[in-house]
């Protein structure tokens, strides 16, 4: 069983029909392998650490080699199950840790196409597959011979003279099993069973009308004087973009996977930025795609299936394994912080409503206002223009002298471009990652550009994950959204979109610097609210002087940014940190809200939900929204993040004490990235997360560095 939580598949030698004339079972299996023949998912790759070959991968290969990897995976589990001799940790859990060779091998491509390049044949194979992936989880967890071999040797685990690791292996089979349901009634066992495929069908759903309504609200303008405040780029692009969509002559924009939407701090316009907002903010609702009922149906599930396995509510299930334990833990971190975080955000609008009135503006503070004023705020605060920046900020120059400098710096790695290896789109580039003495670890797929079929948001993933067990090295993916500029002309990002690119590396070295044993406990296997820890803490890289100065460069004269502008740059860090700060508890706080209801609850209205949870807990701000709401909450919903979006801050926590750790050490230097990079990194879920931080910190965290980090210690 894989990193990925899905029953994974085993690989099992099917016989071959040879002879002529063979009975209707032999002709069955002589075009079970033709298929296989024809099917490259259904032998590992040839390319360098088992790289997927998209040159060979086609839509039409997916749903065969995921059904027979299912089949293969459950008849390996049964073997195991049933085995006649005691159990033991080689012919348990490393067997069901060496199981999953195409079922691994299929799911992992698939997952990551059907997120970052997604057409309607892998929307429909995603819809078929999800309850019988969810079922082929449900039989390996909940097999009951298969759970007794694992009870044994988890009982006994400290007098087999496991390893570390191996018994950390154990304790985490053990309790994933108790927590899926293993120890319930044949009768529960039904129950979990469908309650476990409605929520699987209805978070693929979920998934599926987010796509859709991400195309169908865009926002088409009719004339190009209503972009004033958009760069010509810009205005390029949306024409562009109008044009594929069948609106010739017109202007689109796309709206993006969070309720804030970039183009509204520049927009002059005040209607069409109060369009944009509304078509973002209210998605969802209602209408052929509307997720408001599978939101309060999913909320309902979750508190039932979290009931029977012996939990008060999902928030509590779903925290137990976690670093914070109680949702009680999560509630007082964020209660401790909301008197900070709103009279932080109580003088932003006080600052934005003075600016509002002084550029002759007559109306009160809207949340499509704030961005297009708060950078007219920054601009008087600061005398810093956003648009004198983005010269400094071009895309390639942000990813190489920037991000990949970083890394070697700290670490001691150096990317190199392996053009030769096929990409799933042509804008994906293909990176082999090498060690300071020359050593190949990895390769790296670098996916950063929005396009059509590929969700909202930026993430990590891995195609092929480190095992010292299977011998097999990290083949790992970043994907963003950034809005790539038309042909012959240079992409530029903002600052938020730069510390995005270190936040994902942060992800992506977690994965490509693994050297563990089990792939269980590979690369980002780790607790949800741990596992943000190394990619925040990355971020803080970006604005580091010397990064800075190292990519901060005129994209034509390769001059660096004028000292001047990059300590302004540098002093506006915190500004408008009480609107980021706000919105995201806000979200993460309904998150909780909606996971801590009881199981007989009623379904609920999702605004009046809402509305309601932001009030108990004092974050009613009616000009700074929740960064999600609960209609497009992909985290939340159809997303891994369900009572657990909490942990970007929790894990914020540890990255900024850990980067005021390193500063104190001599801040981007080799010796301290080592530490890091072998204390953190390097060891995966092999060692508890609390453990491995005092390991590198030498202490647990305070959170001091985080109210530094977000300027949340002064209100002035």
């Amino acid at each position: 069983m894989r990193k990925s939580f899905i029953a994974i598949a085993i690989g099992a030698t099917l016989m071959t029909g040879a002879m002529t004339g063979c009975s209707s079972q032999d002709t069955k299996a002589t075009n079970v392998t033709a298929v296989q023949t024809q099917n490259p998912l259904f032998q590992a790759s040839t390319l360098q650490y088992q790289a997927p070959d998209f040159n060979a991968i086609k839509d039409e290969h997916f749903q065969p080699a995921l059904e027979q990897g299912i089949k293969e995976q459950y008849q390996e589990i049964l073997t195991i199950a049933n085995n006649p001799a005691a159990p033991t940790f080689d012919n348990t859990i490393v067997a069901m840790e060496k199981s999953g060779a195409l079922l691994n091998r299929a799911s992992s491509v698939f997952y990551n196409l059907a997120g970052s390049n997604s057409n309607p044949t892998l929307r429909k194979i995603q819809g078929e597959m999800a309850p019988k992936m969810a079922a082929h989880s449900d039989n390996i967890n909940l097999n009951p011979a298969l759970f007794a071999r694992i009870e044994t040797i988890y009982n006994n685990r400290n007098n087999l003279g496991l390893t570390p690791e191996a018994v950390r292996l154990v304790e985490m089979y053990h309790q994933r099993f108790i927590m899926a349901g293993a120890k319930l009634t044949d009768e529960q066992k039904v129950k979990i069973r469908a309650l476990n495929e409605e929520q699987s069908t209805l978070t693929n759903e979920f998934s599926q009308r987010l796509l859709r309504l991400t195309k169908d609200i865009a926002i088409v303008v009719d004339n190009k004087e209503q972009l004033a405040g958009l760069s010509d780029s810009e205005i390029t692009s949306a024409a562009n973009d109008a044009k594929a969509a069948g609106h010739d002559g017109k202007y689109l924009i796309n709206i993006t996977n969070t309720t804030r939407q970039p183009v509204l701090a520049s927009l002059e316009n005040r209607e069409l930025r109060q369009r944009i907002w509304e078509a973002s903010a209210n998605r969802g609702l209602k209408g052929e795609n509307e997720t408001a009922s599978l939101v309060s149906r999913l909320a309902q599930l979750r508190a039932e299936r979290a009931a029977l396995l012996g939990y008060e509510n999902w928030a509590s299930y779903r925290l137990a394994p976690q670093m914070a334990k109680t949702p009680e833990a999560v509630y007082s971190m964020f209660g401790s912080m909301v008197p900070a975080v709103v009279a932080n955000t109580e003088k932003e609008a006080a600052d934005i409503q003075a600016m509002i009135n002084k550029t002759g503006g007559k109306f009160e503070l809207a949340p499509w206002d704030w961005e297009f004023y708060a950078e007219k705020v920054r601009q008087e605060k600061y005398a810093l223009d956003a648009n004198s920046i983005r010269p400094y900020f071009e895309f390639n120059r942000v990813l190489e002298d920037g991000v990949f400098y970083t890394l070697k710096e700290l670490y001691g790695v150096t990317l190199k471009p392996r053009p030769d290896l096929p990409v799933y789109h042509p804008d994906v580039k293909a990176y082999e990652m090498f060690d300071a003495d020359g050593s190949s670890m990895a390769i790296f797929y670098a996916d950063y550009f929005a396009r059509e079929g590929k969700r909202g948001g930026a993430w990590m993933s891995s195609f092929v994950g480190q095992s010292f067990l299977e011998g097999t090295k990290p083949v790992v993916v970043n994907v963003m959204n950034i809005k790539k500029a038309p042909e012959g002309q240079p992409t530029f990002v903002s600052y938020n979109e730069v510390t995005t690119m270190f936040h994902e590396m942060g992800h992506g070295t977690h994965g490509m610097f693994s050297k563990v044993t089990y792939p269980s406990l590979s690369g980002t296997s780790v607790s949800r609210d741990f596992v943000e820890f190394p990619s925040t803490f990355e971020e803080d890289w970006a604005a580091h002087p010397k990064v800075l100065a190292n990519y901060a460069k005129h994209y034509e004269t390769g001059k660096p940014i004028p000292d001047e502008l990059l300590q302004k740059l540098l002093k506006s860090g915190s500004f408008n940190q009480g609107f980021d700060t706000l919105e995201y508890m806000a979200a993460a706080l309904v998150d909780m809200e909606w996971h801590s209801l009881s199981p007989d609850a009623p379904l609920q209205d999702v605004a009046t939900f809402e509305a309601n949870a932001l009030k108990k807990h004092g974050l009613n701000i009616t000009a700074v929204p929740p960064r999600y709401k609960s209609t497009y909450f992909a985290h939340a919903f159809p997303g891994g993040y369900s009572a657990s979006y909490y942990a970007y801050m929790w894990s914020e926590i540890l990255a900024a004490d850990a980067f005021a750790y390193v500063q104190t050490q001599g801040g981007l230097n080799r010796d301290i990235g080592m530490k890091y990079r072998k204390t953190i990194r390097e060891v995966g879920n092999s060692i508890a997360p609390m453990e491995a931080y005092k390991n590198f910190r030498g202490q647990e965290p305070t959170t001091e560095g985080l109210l530094n980090r977000r300027g949340l210690n002064q209100t002035k």
